[in-house]
């Protein structure tokens, strides 16, 4: 006889639910702020702490920027920021929706899309793009923000 066994469904607490709401309100409130003023303009948003000392562009450089031409609904410019502006917002907004749904329900998403190729998957494209957007010959220095 076979015996099937089901996990037990796994709710947040209380407190849980309240720091998830905490952080949807933190997120929300950061992504307006980069909605509202031009990163290109103000001097109170971080800069990146790579490239200010060193020159050299880091995988998450413009990505302030992007964000900002992405929420005004310039695609090409966001991608002329940071080319994986699309994947670090598919990321991004897994971990926002599921943030949200612990606040509501008091579970998020499956966390089974974390495994781990996917994971150094990731973490290769990442360091590889890192690589390429600091070569100084032109295909490449495109991606340079």
């Amino acid at each position: 006889m076979e015996q099937i066994l089901e996990k037990p469904e796994v709710k947040s607490s209380n407190a849980g639910r309240i720091l998830a709401a905490l952080g949807t309100l933190a997120v929300f409130s950061g992504a307006g702020v980069v909605w509202y003023f031009n990163p290109s303009n103000v001097n109170f948003l971080p800069v990146c702490p790579l490239y200010s000392m060193t020159g050299i562009a880091c995988p998450g450089c413009g990505l302030t920027r992007g964000f900002h031409a992405l929420f005004h609904g310039d695609i090409l410019t966001a991608l002329d920021y940071n080319a994986m502006i699309p994947i670090f917002s598919l990321i991004l907004g897994y971990f926002f929706l599921s943030m949200v749904l612990v606040a509501v329900r008091g579970r998020g998403l499956s966390i089974n899309y974390l495994k781990p190729p996917l994971v150094w998957t990731f973490l290769f494209l990442t360091l590889g793009f890192a690589v390429l957007r600091n070569l100084p010959y032109y295909p490449f220095s495109i991606l340079y923000p």
